[in-house]
């Protein structure tokens, strides 16, 4: 368990793609999307935005230091710093949740995205076109009742997850995402300029950025700041495992600035691209987590070059999805090829088989064991299939705990001045704010955020 002997990023252009690569996922083009549209748009944006910026940015920093300081894997570089600090043992409780929580996230993230290979091969195939309400649920409540389809598209999907991940650092994950990651973001920037083009982009502009507060409830600041946390990667151990392989050049300041910043274009770039098409097709906006697999194939088939739109858009939700999987997988991998010492690609098939089966759950819970409910006696799990009590564990209790585990751990446990210079905040004024941040708002807004997800 030597970190000297581990890879690190060739250069920081591709260290930025890869983390960017990790944050921006479904959580930007699906998630956000939708619960912008069920919380009033332009208000819910922008305390998304003011989010971003004074908690998220400071957390990303928070992570990617303690990654770059113990330049090994979550659970060895948590372990280390106490060590080192002289810190109680339970927080290495963080560098667990850290490898564990993505994994279990994996289990079922695969499944979802497999779903964007199925609608891409409908796009290829111009299945869209003419589509309507009716047809569009078909597919798509036909596409969750056929369990041998969901078992191949998530055989594909983790198939190139694992191959990726196995051939290392620079070999794998850092070569894929140079080339997935430019692709992304031109295809998004294209989708956002001819979907306003030839969509209705005043009402798409004016719901995204025309605040109405009349609109928001604490329901909705709450939402908008999980989004927030979570779409950059907060607490999901990507920060931790990428930082981990930062070299002393990477200045960590502006590589947070620049992942907040290019995680936030992106959600903003994917409503631009998502809205002009609905409300020219007079499709609500609050469609809710069918927006994307129900909704956009009804308006992408009945608007003028549909058919190769509907290809370029299921492209992008592939890619972003795929990108996302390596950093979900790479935490635990790490873990066993530096802390275990076992050979990466063996290591990294052997966690993608154990993944497989337990994705295996997802896929049958939305068809052979839909009405199954093992946790239906416990109020907190009442009414749960075996998908959704994995996605409630992950997303509603080990993330938030973790992120708020993370902000106790820089603001009150490790010393300010040393994780200051650790981040290379050389200002005194940045210093406090940054402090100020971990220390007090950072942690009020976890626990309400944790609080709000049970």
């Amino acid at each position: 368990m030597n970190s000297k002997n581990r890879e690190s990023w060739s250069s920081r252009t591709t260290f930025l793609l890869a983390i960017t690569g990790a944050s921006v996922g479904l959580g930007n083009l699906w998630r956000f999307p939708y619960i912008a549209g069920e919380n009033g748009g332009g208000a819910f944006v922008l305390l998304y935005l003011a989010f971003i910026l004074v908690i998220g940015i400071p957390l990303v920093m928070a992570e990617l230091a303690i990654g770059k300081r113990g330049s090994l894997n979550p659970v060895s570089t948590l372990r280390l710093i106490c060590a080192e600090e002289s810190k109680p043992a339970f927080w290495q409780v963080i560098g667990w949740f850290s490898i564990l929580a993505p994994l279990l996230a994996t289990t079922f993230y695969s499944v979802i995205a497999g779903w964007s290979l199925f609608y891409l091969f409908k796009a290829l195939s111009n299945t869209f076109i003419g589509m309507n309400g009716v047809e569009a649920n078909q597919l798509f409540q036909g596409l969750l009742a056929t369990p041998e389809t969901l078992v191949v598209l998530h055989t594909l999907y983790l198939a190139g997850v694992i191959l990726v991940v196995g051939k290392g650092i620079r070999l794998g994950i850092e070569l894929v995402t140079k080339i997935m990651m430019p692709i992304l973001f031109s295809l998004l920037v294209f989708l956002a300029i001819y979907a306003n083009s030839v969509g209705d982009a005043y009402a798409s502009l004016r719901f995204l950025f025309y605040p109405d507060f009349s609109l928001l409830s604490g329901e909705s600041v709450l939402m908008a700041l999980g989004q927030a946390l979570f779409s950059i990667s907060v607490g999901t151990g990507a920060l931790l495992t990428y930082g981990s392989y930062l070299s002393e050049t990477i200045s960590i300041p502006k590589a947070a600035w620049t992942i907040g910043l290019v995680d936030t274009s992106t959600a903003l770039l994917a409503g631009l691209a998502i809205f002009p098409i609905l409300f020219a097709a007079s499709i609500e906006p609050a469609e809710g987590p069918g927006l994307m697999f129900v909704a956009l194939p009804i308006a992408l088939g009945n608007m003028p070059g549909g058919s190769f739109l509907s290809i370029l858009f299921f492209l992008l939700v592939f890619l972003a999805a795929f990108t996302s999987s390596l950093a979900m997988l790479e935490p635990f991998v790490s873990w066993l090829t530096e802390y275990k010492g076992f050979k990466r690609f063996k290591v990294t098939a052997f966690t993608g088989f154990g993944v497989w089966l337990v994705g295996l759950t997802t896929v049958f819970s939305f068809n052979i064991l839909k009405d199954f409910k093992p946790l239906s006696g416990i109020p907190l799990f009442h009414d749960r299939t075996l998908f959704s009590i994995i996605d409630f564990v992950v997303s509603n209790l080990m993330l938030p705990i973790n992120a708020l585990l993370i902000a106790l751990f820089v603001g009150w446990t490790l010393s300010a001045k040393s994780m200051s210079q650790q981040i290379g905040l050389t200002h005194p004024a940045n210093a406090w704010l940054w402090q100020m941040t971990t220390r007090y708002l950072a942690p009020i807004a976890l626990f309400f955020v944790f609080l709000f997800n049970l």
